[in-house]
């Protein structure tokens, strides 16, 4: 069996997910950097589906820091209620809206140490705003980019969500990070499933140690 190192594995990934997910790019810009910070945080704990739906219900009543800023928590919690644990969700949307009003202007930090101060933002939801948000060249791992990083076999499974962003950021190229997070996410939902992987339909099966793993010849 031919080797394939991770450079190369790299390289062929990129080329997939640009042919594949290069269309869709254009409608994660849309969103405010706010938008994007707050849907962010509605998707901690909570299915795909269930972040679409809270965001969309939210954003339809209050997009700005401060329109959530005037709006009265319980309506707040029934907007998002969706979204699994809306409770302590609405409680650190509000006091996210009230420190980018007091301590920030209303504009939102561009970097990640200011944004991993506000409550209930940690590393995913940081870079998931500075690279959709604000277009900064970052991979953001979420459960899709960590597992499916794994199963090709960039980083060994042991590794934390760190060691994966700084094993993809030393192999991708700046330019092509979006594209690459966006279809991370994109093939985690419709063939690389956490449960019953879709292998026969994947197109990555020759640099996937996950796949090779399964159908061992030996």
């Amino acid at each position: 069996m031919i080797s394939i190192n991770r450079k190369e594995k790299a390289e062929t990934l990129v080329k997939f997910l640009k042919e594949r997910y290069s269309a869709r790019v254009e409608k994660h810009r849309k969103r405010s950097v706010f938008q994007t910070l707050i849907s962010c945080v509605l998707s901690q704990r909570t299915k795909d589906q269930n972040t679409a739906r809270a965001s969309e219900r939210l954003f339809s009543v209050a997009d700005t820091p401060e329109k959530i800023a005037k709006l009265p928590e319980r309506e707040l919690r029934k907007l998002i209620r969706v979204s699994g644990p809306y409770r302590q969700k609405a409680k650190r949307i509000r006091e996210i809206s009230r420190i980018i009003l007091k301590k920030y202007k209303g504009k939102i930090p561009d970097n990640r140490e200011e944004l991993m101060e506000l409550p209930g933002v940690g590393f995913k939801t940081a870079d998931i705003t500075l690279s959709y948000g604000f277009g900064i060249p970052t991979i953001a791992v979420d459960t899709h980019v960590n597992r499916i990083s794994k199963r090709i076999g960039f980083v060994s499974s042991e590794k934390n969500v760190e060691d994966v962003r700084k094993t993809l950021e030393s192999l991708i190229p700046g330019r092509d990070r979006f594209v690459v997070n966006i279809g991370l996410v994109k093939f985690g939902q419709e063939i690389c499933n956490p449960i019953r992987p879709k292998c026969p339909e994947c197109s990555l099966t020759r640099i996937c140690d996950y796949y090779k793993g399964q159908h061992n010849p030996f």
